[in-house]
């Protein structure tokens, strides 16, 4: 089975905090970061290193970087208090912008140990979604990425890996029919964006064929990992392109 684990992670929990001289009013860090539009990557960087700050960006700040980055679907995932979030901005922050990466282990499609990265654009879609569900399933919201593609990484070509989010997961058909089936959480994968444990949505055969399509994926070769926060994490290994296909991407 393929880890989406991340074969290099950023710091994504304060353990200490460096500073000696006392910290700033939360006030004036809002408004310094508000001006550099919700920096994320000097959010994470700050954060490792202060534990005030830390706590700063959980409760406030990222949910600004989330608000600036995507309001239609931050809106329609939280409602209209956005207390549904709350405690969890920072991974819907990070998922937005990292892609996690993944590392090798033997099975069907093997692919090359990817380190994660900082992405510039992400779009998600609740229409990509529903490729994502099934059929017992297809009343839920889920918005996913397009695939992240990684190109020469595996054995039979291009990888492609990519990321969701369910709107309102305790309340899915998803939990609700994991729960049914009995599924067992996986012993050592989880989720990289809120350290919780996750399900093999391969392992119990909730990966719809309608999923492969929307990827593009090479003869079904799709895994996904679904924390119990409603994070969903994949790998897929894309079809190759034609010759003609290549000669016209170069032009």
């Amino acid at each position: 089975m393929t880890s989406i684990m991340p074969a290099k992670r950023y710091c994504i929990h304060s353990r200490s905090c460096i500073c000696t001289d006392g910290h700033p009013n939360e006030m004036t860090v809002f408004l310094v970061f508000r001006s550099l539009n919700w920096n994320p990557k000097l959010l994470c960087s700050i954060a490792c290193v202060c534990k005030w700050f830390d706590d700063l960006s959980k409760r406030v700040l990222w949910k600004e970087f989330c608000l600036s980055r995507a309001p239609r679907m931050v809106s329609d995932l939280a409602g209209a208090s956005h207390s549904s979030l709350d405690g969890n901005w920072n991974a819907l922050g990070k998922l937005m912008f990292y892609c996690a990466g993944c590392h090798d282990t033997n099975n069907g499609f093997q692919s090359r140990s990817i380190p994660g990265h900082f992405v510039n654009k992400t779009r998600f879609s609740q229409t990509s979604g529903k490729s994502f569900l099934v059929r017992q399933c297809r009343s839920d919201t889920l918005y996913v990425t397009d695939p992240c593609e990684h190109l020469d990484q595996g054995e039979d070509g291009d990888v492609g890996l990519f990321r969701g989010v369910f709107k309102d997961f305790s309340k899915s058909m998803t939990r609700r029919l994991l729960i049914e089936k009995r599924a067992q959480l996986h012993p050592k994968e989880i989720c990289p964006y809120c350290r919780t444990k996750v399900w093999s949505l391969l392992r119990e055969r909730m990966i719809p064929r309608s999923a492969s399509r929307r990827l593009g994926a090479y003869q079904d070769q799709v895994e996904c990992f679904l924390c119990l926060n409603g994070h969903l994490i994949g790998i897929c290994t894309l079809l190759p392109l034609s010759d003609s296909e290549s000669a016209s991407e170069e032009e």
